[in-house]
């Protein structure tokens, strides 16, 4: 799947996970960084993060970009040289508007989602 560049000069993206207990949904507001069709996030609170809880039971999200929305697949970052390129991405995008984030960029969790479908938004 193509994904235009562009989407990824936006500053945040939305990713919609399914509650692990209730089966509901549960949307979160998140930089990223993209690389061909994969988006690349930082989970500060690790495993410990709802969203990451949701998105390992249930891997199949819904990511908005933009007014672009998406279908995709998530998963942990297991690969050392994957892992570097996530954190390397979104510190290069997001250091230079915050410089604190050294701590940030060596301790989150990385999480790829891999965008399977673009589709309209409702």
């Amino acid at each position: 799947m193509t994904i235009d560049a562009a989407h990824g000069d936006e500053d945040y993206c939305y990713v919609t996970t399914t509650g692990r207990v209730t089966g509901k949904p549960h949307r979160i507001e998140i930089w990223f960084a993209l690389e061909g069709a994969t988006i690349y996030i930082l989970a500060g609170g690790g495993r410990r993060s709802d969203w990451v809880k949701n998105a390992i039971k249930k891997p199949r999200v819904d990511v908005r970009i933009g007014r672009k929305a998406f279908d995709g697949t998530a998963r942990i970052v297991e690969h050392a040289r994957e892992d570097a390129l996530a954190r390397r991405m979104l510190l290069e995008k997001y250091a230079k508007s915050d410089s604190d984030l050294d701590e940030w960029g060596r301790t989150a969790l990385p999480v790829a989602i891999d965008l399977t479908r673009s589709r309209d938004e409702p």
